[in-house]
């Protein structure tokens, strides 16, 4: 896949792929618009949000409405996303996982069909945002279908890529399918490498079912796990 080129970048410590930093306060990020966005408070790095710029800008002039919808989302945020889920205050499909899973690891493995763990997301980044909706059945007709039948013919000519694609002999572990998470390749793969050579099982800590991490593999097939048109 032809993207545009990035500069290498040299990143402050393993606490920026972890997400624990403020993106308000950091220098290389930015609010998003609500033009850009369905909320104020969203941002991502500034280099990404100038691509995006233009992508959003060609897929108007086409008919098409990009709308970010989740962008980054430090440590405490996706905390806060995971053990909703976990002590059974947000439910997933429908069920209460702290009375239907039991067991740790199937619990944690249950919540990371779709969310990840804190420490291990992509969101930490600010290379990564979400599109339009939440949901696959959005994407299959209408609208949907038409924003993500233009964003698979034209993002990788503004350098996104969809990061969670089905599963198969190309990304045989990871998150089911997400037609809406897209990621800034230049960025993004130098965050991948770094964290494919720093970050470990044993670092993820600081939430309620955190114990599962190492049992899981959870670097190995979570983080690394993904479409291998985006690295």
């Amino acid at each position: 896949m032809t993207v545009p080129s990035a500069e290498k970048l040299d990143f402050p410590s393993i606490d920026y792929i972890m997400g624990k930093f403020d993106p308000a306060k950091h220098p290389d990020f930015t609010l998003i618009p609500t033009s850009y966005a369905d909320r104020e408070g969203l941002y991502l790095r500034k280099d990404v949000f100038e691509a995006y710029k233009k992508m959003h800008a060609a897929a108007k002039a086409e008919g098409v409405n990009l709308v970010i919808i989740s962008a980054t989302r430090p440590f405490k945020y996706q905390k806060g996303i995971w053990e909703a889920k976990w002590n059974g205050q947000r439910l997933v499909e429908g069920k209460d996982l702290s009375k239907t899973i039991p067991d740790p690891k199937q619990r944690a493995l249950k919540i990371l069909e779709y969310s990840s763990m804190p420490g291990t997301s992509r969101h930490h980044w600010g290379t990564d945002f979400d599109l339009n909706d939440l949901e696959d059945a959005y994407f299959q007709s209408g609208a949907g279908k038409k924003v993500y039948e233009w964003l698979t013919a034209h993002a990788s000519a503004y350098g996104f890529c969809q990061v969670y694609t089905p599963k198969g002999a190309d990304r045989p572990e990871g998150y089911n399918e997400e037609k809406w998470h897209w990621s800034y390749v230049p960025v993004a793969s130098q965050l991948t490498g770094f964290a494919s050579q720093h970050l470990t099982d044993e670092m993820i800590s600081g939430f309620q079912g955190a114990e599962a991490a190492g049992s899981i593999g959870v670097v190995k097939k979570y983080v690394l796990g993904i479409n291998p048109e985006c690295l």
